[in-house]
């Protein structure tokens, strides 16, 4: 049991860092990225060749990966999602668009990773040596992978609760029409939110490589799952991200184990669509 509980909480842990990035990127800049998860795969790609040919390890990785994504993210901005915020009417047509968009992009990155390294299955072995935990035995990739996921999470929730920069960023995502009476640059808030999605994706990415196997094509996969984790913790709320995001590793985890591990998808859904009856605007979201 306590195996499980571990391994749902690491698996959960990650979910919640990559949902981070996604409801800052939807919460603040108030664009849907179809592409966040071929972005983490990237990332896991990048991790894998530092690693086996540099001999870097996972956490030199975050250090070059982290700065790359963010600055990356603010190209991406800058080139392609700006024009669509300058052009859109409201926020229901820049939600429309950024999905077309992003969706093409998706392609855009999937199709290169297909071609630098093919569609077969690749990992990397880093700490992978057992480690006891309260009489159970548990990987030690996968504790330092909860621990990273959790030190984030937590510095994340810092920032923006107790900076006043982060203030500005919480301002922006509660009230855009607002915001800009108070002084806020809200283009310059969408346009950093959106950056630090993307450096959140490269970090998400770095974690999952430690421990799971990965796919070029396994990008839509962890889309839809932060998607899940967003609307489940309320759109914009970076706390209910991390518990929606807990509670899913959980309850994959445990179904895997004790049920079928060909029904996890199917109780990742029936937990959201139930959770929605009975909060529509998610966890920690506001009518």
């Amino acid at each position: 049991m306590l195996e499980h509980v571990v391994n749902g909480l690491v698996l959960g842990g990650t979910y919640a860092l990559v949902a981070m990035g996604l409801t800052i990127q939807y919460g603040i800049a108030r664009i849907m990225n179809l592409s966040f998860g071929d972005t983490i795969i990237a990332a896991c790609f990048a991790t894998w060749l530092m690693f086996t040919g540099l001999s870097l390890s996972p956490i030199l990785a975050l250090v070059v990966l982290v700065p790359a994504g963010y600055a990356l993210s603010l190209v991406v901005y800058r080139f392609i999602m700006k024009p669509l915020v300058d052009r859109a009417p409201d926020e229901g047509a820049l939600e429309v668009d950024s999905i077309l968009v992003t969706f093409g992009l998706l392609f855009v990155i999937q199709g290169v990773l297909l071609t630098l390294f093919g569609g077969g299955y690749t990992s990397y072995s880093y700490l992978n040596s057992p480690v006891n935990v309260l009489g159970t035995t548990v990987a030690a990739n996968r504790l330092l992978a909860l621990a990273l996921s959790l030190a984030i999470g937590a510095a994340l929730v810092v920032v923006l609760f107790r900076t006043r920069w982060g203030m500005t960023l919480r301002a922006v995502a509660l009230a855009p029409q607002s915001a800009p009476l108070y002084g806020i640059d809200t283009n310059r808030a969408a346009r950093t939110a959106f950056a630090i999605g993307g450096a959140l994706a490269c970090t998400g990415g770095v974690v999952l490589s430690m421990f799971q196997t990965f796919t070029a094509t396994g990008g839509v996969v962890f889309t839809m799952k932060a998607l899940i984790v967003v609307i489940l913790g309320g759109k914009g709320s970076v706390p209910g991200a991390i518990l929606a995001g807990l509670l899913l590793g959980l309850v994959e985890t445990f179904v895997a184990a004790y049920i079928d591990p060909g029904l996890t998808l199917a109780a990742v859904y029936t937990v959201f669509l139930a959770l929605l009856l009975v909060r529509p605007n998610g966890l920690f979201g506001k009518a």
